[in-house]
């Protein structure tokens, strides 16, 4: 089976899609999986990285853009979907699934047409324009919230969660790492948070008497890191501060607590990992959807949920000492966001890819002859 991933631009979007592709290569050693993306998106650098070709198309976003940028978009659409359609009879997939992002649009539409099955993965409780104009056209439409599946013509929808990679997996049974110190995870996405990394530095002064009670590991995103790390040195705190962590399972393993937005994606790990968690929803996400997905977990039990525009930081400090001191709470929220995790999601997401597969192509696919005589 060859799957071809359309999108990417932030984690939240590619991360799905790497999780989909890591399932669907240790199947068979025959599978392949290409993603298609751009390469000003963190595909650019995570995709090549995890060992899976990336085709680049030249595609911008439409939404909240002014008004110059968004006629530069739109006149460039008719050539990205050119691109894409170029790439689909290069590859020749018998499954394309787009996971959200700038170039996903064109390249499923592109497929619609041209007949391949198709399908998209919607990471948010609250869907966006793309998807909900692609989730009448697709076969299938993978959702991670059941508050998403008002959007999209019902027998089209499969609640699977949210995949997560592979490794991320090991959190689900494994006890925490043991450590001296209350550890918190302090990040705002792939590119960082300047409101989180903000709010943290003003409550470092309200956390000094139990400072050698903490140890913080805080992503910070490329343009805080020096201004971070000083924060915390200056103050005599204990902390590993970094641009990008590589290995979030470790990160998930080490922490007690988490301090992060709510994407998607990251509520999957969080779930998965079972770890609780202050989400700070990212206050310009598109139709406020981070807040909403931040609600599924409050109103389990799982997290605590705070405006940034509300929050301060001597709050978020009171936050941390209280959770620090209750360690009962913490292990409830936990147990909560655990029997939220959903680790057999990209189990789900392929069995259907091939599902997809099955019924246009038989149970062997496009024959492996057809398909690189024609690439």
């Amino acid at each position: 089976m060859r799957v071809l991933i359309a999108g990417g631009g932030t984690g939240g979007h590619l991360f799905p899609g790497i999780a989909l592709a890591e399932e669907v290569t240790t199947r068979d050693v025959r599978n392949e999986v290409v993603f298609v993306g751009t390469d000003r998106g963190l595909e650019a650098r995570v995709v090549p990285a995890a060992g899976y070709p990336l085709e680049v198309i030249h595609v911008s976003g439409l939404k909240g853009m002014g008004a110059v940028r968004l006629l530069k978009a739109l006149v460039a659409l008719p050539s990205a979907f050119l691109e894409s359609v170029q790439l689909l009879r290069k590859w020749r997939p018998d499954v394309v699934v787009g996971v959200g992002g700038y170039a996903s649009g064109p390249v499923v539409l592109a497929a619609w047409l041209l007949r391949i099955p198709t399908a998209v993965q919607e990471q948010n409780a609250l869907p966006g324009m793309t998807n909900k104009l692609l989730g009448h056209v697709v076969k299938r439409v993978f959702t991670s919230f059941d508050a998403a599946r008002a959007y999209f013509p019902e027998e089209k929808v499969h609640l699977t969660g949210n995949p997560i990679r592979r490794k991320l997996l090991d959190n689900y049974l494994r006890s925490r790492v043991a450590h001296d110190r209350f550890t918190v995870l302090v990040f705002g996405g792939s590119l960082g948070a300047k409101g989180i990394n903000q709010r943290m530095l003003e409550a470092l002064e309200h956390l000094e008497d139990i400072k050698d009670q903490l140890h913080f590991v805080h992503q910070t995103g490329k343009a805080d890191v020096a201004v971070v790390r000083e924060g915390y040195r200056a103050r005599g705190f204990d902390a590993d501060v970094v641009e990008f962590i590589d290995d979030m399972s470790q990160a998930y393993a080490r922490a007690e607590l988490v301090i992060c937005r709510a994407g998607a994606t990251t509520l999957a790990e969080l779930t998965v990992c079972k770890k609780a968690s202050i989400l700070i929803p990212f206050p310009r996400a598109a139709d406020n959807h981070q807040e909403i997905n931040a609600r599924a977990l409050v109103d389990a039990g799982a997290a605590l949920m705070f405006r940034e525009e509300e929050l301060t930081g001597k709050a978020l400090a009171e936050q941390i000492r209280a959770l620090k001191d209750h360690p009962e709470r913490l292990r409830h929220m936990e147990k909560k966001a655990g029997l939220l995790g959903r680790p057999e999601a990209a189990k789900e997401l392929a069995d259907e890819c091939m599902a997809l597969m099955t019924e246009k192509y038989g149970p062997s696919g496009r024959s492996r002859q057809e398909a690189e005589g024609k690439r």
